[in-house]
Parts: structure tokens; C-alpha cells; sequence
């Protein structure tokens, strides 16, 4: 399939011998895809900016930390028992070549280190537990 950018948020798809179109608008903070009749909402994220599974951007609770895609422990900043605040770094994962540090999106307790410093990691796997201070 080739695509080309006809214009402004509108994609032209070659797909044999046929043409599609997509367009994408945009709407707040999401994007809408509209492609042969239906539309789909898009949040797009930026790698760079990813600390953890979206149960962990609450304020209290537990928080798990899981890496946003396949990569390699480079170093495990934290350790069982560890206090943290909100922005500490607990993790430092190496994926296409760039090191990401993991954050903690809460101030707690480390409850649950999985990391291992040299070991490959699959996307989406847990690698922090932390535990909300109570109150």
C-alpha cells in the first residue's frame, strides 16, 4: 500500500487499484481518523514523556511502572522498601537505542522491584510497584 499526503491532514492510500482517503482532525487534545465512513479517536503520546501504565497516573493507589516497549535494563534506581516522590526515577530501560528513565507518577513506597539491571524486557511489562502513601 502507498500513501501520499494530499493535503493538510488529508492522506491520499494506493491499495492496487484502489484510492482511499483519510482525513484527521483535530479535536482538543485527540485526533479523529475518518476513513471509508468511520472515525476513530487517536491520543497520540510522546515516548519520551511515558513513566508507567495509565493505573499508575493517579494520585494514590498503587502505581505500576511498565515499560512502554521492548527494550534492556540499563540500571534499577530503586529498591524494595525505597521511598519516592512523584518525578523520582525508579528505572532506566534502553529501547531503539535511547535510554528512558521510568518515573514514578506518585510519592509512596516501592513495594515491588521486578527489574533486573541487563535483562531484555517486552512492551508493556511490569517492572515497579508502588504503594501511595496512606492519607
Amino acid at each position: 500500500m502507498n500513501e501520499a499526503k494530499v493535503e493538510s491532514m488529508v492522506w491520499s492510500l494506493l491499495d492496487g487499484h484502489r484510492q482511499l482517503e483519510a482525513r484527521v482532525d483535530r479535536e482538543g487534545e485527540d485526533y479523529v481518523v475518518a476513513f471509508r465512513g468511520r472515525k476513530l479517536r487517536v491520543q497520540l503520546e510522546d515516548p519520551r514523556a511515558w513513566n508507567g501504565s495509565g493505573a499508575g497516573k493517579q494520585s494514590s493507589g498503587i502505581a505500576k511502572i511498565t515499560t512502554p516497549m521492548p527494550g534492556k535494563v540499563v540500571r534499577v534506581l530503586v529498591e524494595v522498601g525505597a521511598e519516592v516522590k512523584a518525578g523520582d526515577g525508579v528505572v532506566v530501560v534502553e529501547a531503539m537505542k535511547m535510554q528512558n528513565e521510568m518515573k514514578s507518577p506518585i510519592d509512596g513506597i516501592v513495594k515491588q522491584v521486578a527489574a533486573v539491571e541487563g535483562a531484555t524486557v517486552n512492551g508493556n511489562q511490569m517492572l515497579v510497584v508502588i504503594e501511595a502513601h496512606a492519607g
